[in-house]
């Protein structure tokens, strides 16, 4: 990227919080002696945003640079990341932040809010681009562009390591040795595809474990969606043709495939074999079904993803296809947040960067605009790809006229997006007019219980904004004190654990961890619960609502709101304030209610061997395969235990002194 003041990057997920470079496709490209030289330094000014002493804790950090590449961490006086930025020279850049006029309002009060610095070098400013992408998507840090898509991209896996290859759907980290095909836009699309291949090519999707128990055909065979290797009914070299027929058509060799097919199907009619000619027929309708589902004439494009950017009103919107030999596997729009003051071109190159994060890079990225530093781009690509990736502005032909339709499809979306927007920017406004707030809430904290008759308690807490739920932000609570049928006992356990933490960890309120309005589902007695357990710990400037559900449950939608001062308000059943509120209730008694189900699950399958230090799975299933149950276990000899397999003496020991302390 270029080395403009920095602005905004892209969004991102991490496994690990080590200080070490994190590569989610374990290549270790980014080794120790890259890494090696990390560097702290603070100035040791309170919390508060201070412009005079982040410049200081920045200055003691350019201190101890040099002019290399690599990449830097802006941390606040907690140690959270700021911002993540990327340079050619680390001096150069790093220093940039220390000339306060020349710096925008937005990374002025970045740099207020900085007090220490983590750098990393690296041999490239190409590695240092990639390493950059890692750290956001592992940090997301408030000052970044991000790229909000939590969603991975399902793919299509031909799975090696069987005589029969499975065909299958997969997501996440590609571990498993065997063919991948996509990505593919949504679940729905790789599903329907994986239907019609299955009917083309008759390829299992059965587990090993299930293909491996069979005995006769399952249904799969009888309708002509699988040839049942399981049992023998096509032998090894048969199931081989089906499958390299497969892997052709997937990389773009349909019209092969069909021409084939179309001539087998020939000579089965001209034999007079007329129930292989009408198997082949099925194949055939299955290709041309696969084929058919193709919204978009991909043709001739290769291996290649499309990228078109709208924006409008400070929203923008990326429009995204995704082509795999000739064939279109689907689209999706993606909405980047934090794009204030952020060149459209320069968000694009972010956006790639995040996205290719997640999905091999293909030979061929079309853009519709020219990008900064488009060379530099194309290297970290190509080091993510192990191969030459290039990125193109198509001028004239297919591809100008593939691309215009994903800039038609962009401005679509984003069309489409402002006016949901409009719509539910006025239904917030129109609720916190309701509520009697004196602003629309950024944060909106909705609790709720679940308990079986005191058993198994547990609180919820969902949070909310006018952009939607934010999932990553939803808490649980296992009720430790009120293990009673006692709801406004728990829901004072609940708040006081709640805002305990909310107190310790952001006093002074600028964290933004504190509610706007906490939404309790319940009536009175949870309201003067909550009102008064919050009113005790010193808080008494947090709206609260409760809401209960009115007559006859609910059901004509006569939701009461009430209010701490006693007073109580209803809406009329078709307002959409009311449909909002309804969506924010019924979200935290789903996640109450599921978390309540996983934690009854974990009890039921709970087992008296789990209490033993030192006992995990392996050994606790080798133990009870051995002895039966666990009081078998209890009851045993040392000698017995020392014959478990996979126990070894000292574990043994272990098991018996748990059970027999006294010797």
């Amino acid at each position: 990227m270029s080395e403009t003041p920095p602005e905004n990057r892209a969004e991102s997920r991490s496994d690990t919080k080590s200080g070490r470079p994190f590569d989610p496709r374990g290549k270790e490209r980014f080794h120790e002696e890259r890494a090696a030289s990390t560097v702290r330094g603070g100035s040791g000014a309170g919390d508060k945003p201070d412009l005079a002493a982040g410049v200081e804790a920045i200055r003691n950090v350019v201190k101890t640079l040099k002019p290399r590449p690599g990449v830097y961490r802006m941390l606040d006086a907690r140690g959270d990341v700021l911002y993540v930025g990327k340079a050619r020279a680390l001096k150069n850049r790093v220093a940039h932040y220390t000339q306060v006029a020349n710096l925008t309002n937005r990374l002025q009060r970045m740099v207020s809010q900085t007090r220490s610095m983590e750098i990393v070098t690296t041999n490239s400013e190409a590695e240092a681009l990639l390493l950059e992408a890692q750290f956001i998507k592992r940090f997301r840090p408030p000052y970044n562009v991000l790229l909000r898509d939590d969603k991975s991209f399902p793919f299509i896996l031909l799975r090696d390591g069987h005589d029969f290859p499975r065909i299958m759907k997969h997501r996440g980290a590609r571990r498993h040795k065997g063919a991948y095909y996509g990505p593919f836009a949504s679940a729905g699309s790789v599903n329907t595809t994986i239907n019609a291949l299955q009917k083309l090519f008759l390829l299992r999707s059965c587990t090993d474990s299930f293909f491996s128990r069979r005995d006769r055909p399952c249904l799969l065979y009888q309708i002509k969606r699988c040839s049942a290797p399981c049992v023998g009914r096509i032998d090894k070299a048969g199931y081989d043709e089906l499958l390299a027929e497969a892997k052709e058509f997937l990389s773009g060799k349909s019209d092969a495939v069909q021409r084939r097919i179309e001539a087998q199907m020939a000579a089965a009619a001209e034999a007079l074999d007329f129930e292989t000619a009408a198997m082949l027929r099925d194949r055939l309708r299955a290709a041309t079904f696969i084929q058919g589902t193709q919204a978009i004439n991909a043709e001739g494009v290769g291996d290649a993803d499309v990228f078109a950017l709208a924006a409008k009103g400070g929203t923008i919107a990326v429009q995204s296809f995704f082509i795999r030999g000739g064939q279109n596997w689907g689209h999706r729009a993606f909405f980047p947040a934090h794009t204030q003051d952020v060149a459209e071109d320069e968000v694009l190159a972010r956006v790639l960067m995040q996205f290719y994060e997640e999905v091999p890079p293909p030979r061929m990225v079309l853009v519709d605009r020219e990008l900064p530093d488009c060379a530099l781009l194309e290297q970290a690509l190509g080091e993510l790809a192990g191969r030459k990736v290039e990125i193109s502005v198509p001028q004239r032909g297919d591809r100008r006229r593939l691309m215009a339709q994903a800039s038609r499809n962009a401005t679509e979306a984003l069309e489409r997006r402002l006016a949901e927007s409009g719509t539910k920017a006025k239904t917030w406004r129109e609720l916190a007019e309701f509520l009697e707030l004196s602003d629309v809430p950024a944060r909106v904290e909705i609790y709720d219980n679940s308990h079986i008759q005191g058993t198994k308690a547990l609180g919820a807490m969902v949070v909310a904004g006018p952009e939607g739920f934010l999932k990553n932000q939803y808490r649980k609570f296992n009720i430790k004190a009120a293990q009673t049928n006692d709801d406004f006992a728990m829901m004072r356990e609940v708040m006081q654990r709640r805002f305990a933490r909310v107190l310790e960890e952001d006093p002074d309120r600028a964290g933004g961890m504190w509610p706007d309005l906490v939404l309790i589902d319940g009536g009175k007695g949870q309201m003067s619960a909550v009102r008064d357990t919050l009113e005790e710990m010193g808080i008494e400037d947090v709206p609260l609502i409760a809401i209960a559900k009115g007559p006859h449950h609910g059901r004509e939608g006569r939701e009461v709101f009430h209010f701490p001062d006693g007073r109580e308000k209803t809406l009329p059943t078709n307002s959409p304030v009311l449909f909002l509120a309804q969506r924010l209730r019924d979200e935290v008694h789903r996640f109450a209610i599921g978390a309540h189900r996983d934690k009854r699950s974990r009890a039921i399958t709970a087992s008296p061997l789990d209490e033993i230090p030192g006992i995990g799975p392996a050994r606790k299933r080798a133990l009870l395969l051995h002895f039966g149950t666990a009081s078998k276990v209890r009851a045993a000899a040392l000698d017995d235990l020392k014959r478990v397999p996979g126990v070894s003496e000292s574990v043994a020991q272990a098991i018996y002194d748990f059970y027999h302390p006294g010797g």
